[in-house]
């Protein structure tokens, strides 16, 4: 399946929405390009589910503006075609097939009756499905039907794809099996609006994201700038041996180096970014002729700072 992207894509500006006089969102802006897979994570009541829902065109915005490739949502009716959206509950008729169900939503989608075998054949492969094409989806296990689920929202090829909560309650099989298919849609240059209450996944799959807590973006950014904004360094403990004070202090004149220890046969040091200084400490190691045995680098991850800026952890 490809996917041809042209300029911008989603667009939130000053986005707020409030039911009566209890505000869930509060002016948030963000930004999701061709290709990018944007997560957006935070706690329950934080306001994602209200914000996904404007993106989407099922809420209007009390104020602020959401377009898609420079077209605004509400207004124009017609930029609905360019969105897919795979909501957490599983969206599909249980008494019908795989097939049926996908030739119903096609329907739906109003694709024309000359693509729409071609576009359900698509979809059943991409979701490693042909061959329960005929079966009924109540019969399928809970990662077929969220595979089954996300293949619905693709049958129309959208350019913004969103996913919300798309591996909840599946087999870590099926959760890998889907998070390649995610990835593979920001290779093919799909935008993807991706939320999850696993932190790992937004570490594995996300090119960016964004925190939001009480209807407000805290923060955003690739995870190196999350960790960076923390504060948080990454640590590197060395198991050598030779001379290690010596060893040390040659650790302590490489640029970004921010403080060297050294423990019984071990260095510790802590860096801005660990992977990157590996090259110069072995450089340094063997100049000095200090036999390294084992490395393990530790970098601060998004877990840490979600509980710094949110005060509570993503399940919470």
């Amino acid at each position: 399946m490809t996917f041809m992207p042209d300029g911008s894509l989603l667009r939130c500006v000053d986005v707020r929405r409030s039911f009566g006089d209890r505000p869930a969102v509060e002016g948030i802006s963000l930004s999701i390009e061709p290709g990018e897979i944007y997560g957006l994570l935070g706690p329950n009541g934080a306001g994602k589910t209200t914000t996904i829902k404007m993106v989407c065109g099922l809420l209007e915005p009390d104020a602020g503006e959401v377009t898609v490739e420079g077209r605004h949502v509400n207004s124009d009716l017609s930029v609905r075609s360019l969105i897919g959206y795979v909501p957490q509950d599983i969206a599909l008729y249980p008494d019908l097939t795989a097939s049926e169900n996908l030739r119903f939503i096609a329907r739906l989608y109003k694709l024309p009756s000359n693509v729409v075998r071609q576009r359900v054949d698509e979809v059943l492969e991409l979701c490693e499905l042909s061959d329960r094409a005929n079966d009924r989806v109540d019969s399928f296990s809970g990662g077929m039907k969220r595979r089954l689920n996300i293949g619905a929202g693709l049958l129309h090829h959208p350019r913004l794809l969103v996913l919300d909560e798309p591996t909840v309650g599946v087999d870590p099989q099926s959760r890998h099996s889907i998070l390649e298919r995610v990835q593979e849609f920001g290779r093919a240059g799909m935008g993807v609006l991706y939320t999850t209450h696993y932190m790992e996944e937004a570490e594995r799959v996300c090119s960016r994201v964004g925190i939001i807590d009480h209807g407000r973006l805290i923060a955003e950014g690739t995870r190196r700038e999350l960790v960076e904004q923390l504060g948080e360094r990454d640590r590197i403990e060395m198991s050598a041996t030779g001379n290690l004070d010596e060893f040390a202090a040659a650790c302590r004149s490489i640029h970004g180096v921010e403080s060297v220890a050294t423990t019984g046969d071990a260095v510790q040091v802590v860096a801005s970014d660990g992977r990157r200084m590996l090259p110069q400490l072995l450089e340094a190691s063997e100049k000095i002729d200090v036999t390294i045995n084992s490395i393990d680098v530790t970098e601060p991850d998004l877990e840490a700072v979600f509980l710094h800026l949110t005060g509570t952890a993503l399940r919470d």
